[in-house]
């Protein structure tokens, strides 16, 4: 099942069980608390983790390909780096994203009051972890075949349009540009 899909239907259901759940007891809405930092505290430490082990392993394969500009296709940029720094920028990105929900769950719930979003949350915490590509990699030991493959697809909305390219042609004709602007 597409993960945007499986995202959604798991959003729903705990919707759907957030309504049942007595969140005016103050008793339980300590323990959705302790959910809640309990999972982002477990998130943060397993993309440690495999951040650890993208630098125990390093692969330094070069990676080449073609990133897309969403506005200009004729602005492409090419980029060339390894294996080891893509992996490590893509887990910074992973921690970059917890912490910007941690920011915005903390504005929800301390300052406007809300809080079935808590236990939403600290399940799709959980989800989006299983879903990371450099945890399928380093952490569950899945080779980088398919979906895994480097560069990963960033599958948004914009589908193929905003996916690197890896294709011969495509690289050499972002040589080819850069070779011109240097002229």
């Amino acid at each position: 099942m597409n993960p945007a899909v499986n995202n959604l239907v798991i959003s729903l259901g705990a919707m759907q069980v957030a309504r049942r759940i007595p969140f005016d007891d103050p008793q339980v809405l300590v323990y959705v608390r302790i959910a809640y930092v309990a999972t982002q505290v477990i998130v943060l430490g397993v993309y440690y983790y495999v951040a650890q082990q993208i630098k125990k392993k390093n692969d330094q394969t070069v990676l080449k390909y073609v990133e897309p500009n969403a506005m200009n296709k004729d602005d492409s940029k090419l980029v060339t780096t390894t294996v080891r720094d893509y992996d490590l920028a893509e887990t910074s990105k992973l921690v970059r994203a917890v912490y910007m929900g941690v920011a915005m769950m903390a504005f929800m719930h301390l300052y406007l009051g809300y809080t079935q979003p808590l236990f939403i949350q600290a399940l799709m915490g959980l989800k989006t972890l299983y879903d990371a590509k450099p945890v399928a990699i380093h952490l569950f030991g899945k080779p980088a075949e398919g979906d895994l493959k480097r560069p990963f697809k960033a599958g948004g909305m914009f589908g193929a349009a905003s996916d690197p390219q890896t294709d011969k042609a495509a690289i050499d004709e972002a040589e080819k540009k850069i070779g011109k602007k240097d002229d």
